[in-house]
């Protein structure tokens, strides 16, 4: 590709842990328009190393810029979801660092609207563009390894231990992907264990095993608290066998040992000296990088599409609720620091998990694979689920039902007997589950008594939903809507008090926060709480 007569149109969101790597690829491509971060300080640090490089903290600014025409995005796995959809929308190709989003729900909505729109979006399963693991590949495809038995994978290091998701999700998408590719199938199972030894809840250490209905079994081991860095992939075949070692210089291995019969009865291994593989010592992320924005100027579809991070998704969804199944097992343990509490008239499914501190009170029922966070209340005659998940220290009061395909973040408040749906325009005669919408609710947002909120929107973080609301489109962060169909009026502070306003700028009379307004947009100046 000749990117030096390219002109550049990519805009880059997030220059942190992963994405000043992404920031160097894309410059070194000739490629990169504008950086984009909230940390004005690395921002700056950022314009001096590349001064070419228009940098902003609006990523809004991004969007609504014509000369950029694709956004990579290197933010927490949390916001993917919000970020992704928002460029989409704005007519914009996307590459965005795994995972897709937290969902299956959410990436499907994703991988169809790209689709709808006529967009590229392509995420950073980075090993899949290895040279080590595209000639491992073409070793199995061609049969030189033989019938594969079984491959393993170790993902270990010790450093940066998140708290925004856990080891599974931070580590494991690369090597469900890897062996996703190598055996080209779907797992017909999926098991995980793992520990949380740091921080309670956040697991980092896990082992998840996939079962493929050609016999094969992976072994995936991730954790953060090890004493040395190690990225192995070995794969076990009955010619030989070959082991992938990122951290080493020479990148690919084969072992061409064999198992001899002895009398035909006894097992002896004849063991080999091991083969050095040459391959490309190109950077990964650039051939990974160079693939998107060829993609982009060709209108091709990208090798890890959304639909192949789907694939990626299902898998880490399996797992997790594997995962959760385990904690399940604990958390009601008397023994436990902060147990608990699940009223005797209460039913709880299998596969659920409940986190610590959470009450359940009479005659709730917590449907198969839902969960909840820590320190959450459960009032009387609620309904949750299936799979639905619940962030931490929500209250959903009486006669609530949560159905599949709504998430509540952390803090969320929902009011005696306020609707949820997940299906725009039910009959009792089409099945229609596999129509169901995303409905999200942000952070701190509270919904008011019988107030009914339908499905497909996204309700901002902090928002106040009046009593009796039908809420119909996506509200913003720290609106005040009311009505049917719901409305703004006004602006709430994030202790829920409402702000009024002298000219653009206001302090909570409550709390002390202050904001501005501009655009029909709430910014915040400082909060105080």
């Amino acid at each position: 590709m000749e990117s030096n007569a390219i002109k550049a149109f990519v805009g880059l969101i997030g220059l942190g842990y992963w994405g000043k790597n992404l920031l160097r690829n894309f410059y070194e491509l000739n490629v990169l328009h504008s950086a984009c971060d909230s940390d004005v300080e690395l921002l700056s640090q950022k314009k001096e190393q590349y001064p070419t490089v228009h940098c902003t903290t609006s990523f809004k600014e991004l969007l609504h810029n014509p000369e950029i025409k694709a956004i990579a995005i290197a933010t927490p796995a949390v916001t993917h979801y919000k970020l992704i959809k928002e460029s989409l929308l704005a007519g914009k190709d996307v590459f965005v660092e795994k995972p897709l989003a937290l969902t299956v729900v959410e990436g499907e909505e994703l991988a169809r609207l790209a689709m709808r729109e006529k967009r590229i979006l392509m995420v950073g399963h980075i090993l899949a563009y290895h040279p080590a693991v595209k000639k491992l590949k073409e070793l199995i495809s061609s049969g030189d390894l033989g019938k594969i038995q079984y491959i393993y994978s170790n993902r270990l290091n010790i450093g940066k231990l998140r708290t925004e998701e856990n080891i599974l999700w931070s580590f494991a998408p690369h090597d469900i992907s890897v062996m996703l590719m190598l055996i080209d199938e779907e797992p017909v199972n999926v098991r995980a264990s793992g520990e949380d030894y740091i921080n309670r809840g956040i697991y980092d250490t896990t082992m998840t095993t996939l079962e493929f209905k050609n016999g094969v079994k992976g072994h995936i081991f991730v954790s953060w608290l090890h004493p040395f860095k190690e990225q192995k992939l070995v794969v076990i075949g009955s010619k030989a066998m070959a082991v992938f070692d990122d951290v080493s210089e020479e990148k690919l291995f084969i072992y061409p040992h064999k198992i001899e019969w002895k009398d035909g009865k006894i097992p002896v291994a004849q063991k080999a000296e091991y083969q050095v593989v040459p391959v490309d010592s190109k950077e990964p992320l650039k051939l990974e990088l160079n693939h998107f924005v060829e993609c982009v100027l060709k209108r091709e579809n990208p090798l890890t599409d959304g639909y192949e991070a789907l694939r990626v998704l299902k898998v880490l969804e399996l797992a997790e609720t594997s995962l959760s199944s385990q904690r399940l097992l604990v958390t009601n343990y008397s023994s436990s620091i902060n147990p608990c509490f699940i009223h005797e008239t209460a039913c709880i499914d299998e596969g659920v998990i409940i986190g610590d501190g959470t009450k359940i009170w009479h005659f709730s029922h917590i449907l198969k694979n839902s969960r909840t966070g820590n320190n959450c209340i459960i009032g009387q005659n609620v309904t949750i689920g299936p799979d639905v998940e619940i962030g931490n220290r929500c209250k959903i009061q009486n006669n609530v039902s949560v159905y599949k395909g709504v998430i509540l973040e952390d803090d969320v408040f929902c009011g005696p007997s306020c609707v949820f749906t997940n299906v725009y325009n039910p009959r009792t005669f089409i099945e229609r589950k596999h129509e169901f919408l995303p409905t999200i609710v942000r952070n701190g947002a509270t919904i008011g008594a019988n107030a009914t909120i339908v499905s497909g929107t996204t309700i901002g973080k902090y928002a106040m939903i009046g009593a009796g609301a039908v809420v119909k489109t996506d509200i913003p962060d720290y609106a005040i809507v009311v009505g049917v169909p719901a409305k703004q009026i006004g602006w709430a502070c994030k202790c829920g008090t409402t702000l009024k306003f002298n000219n653009k700028d206001t302090v909570c009379n409550y709390c002390g926060s202050q904001y501005t307004e501009e655009n029909h947009t709430l910014s915040i100046i400082k909060e105080t709480i």
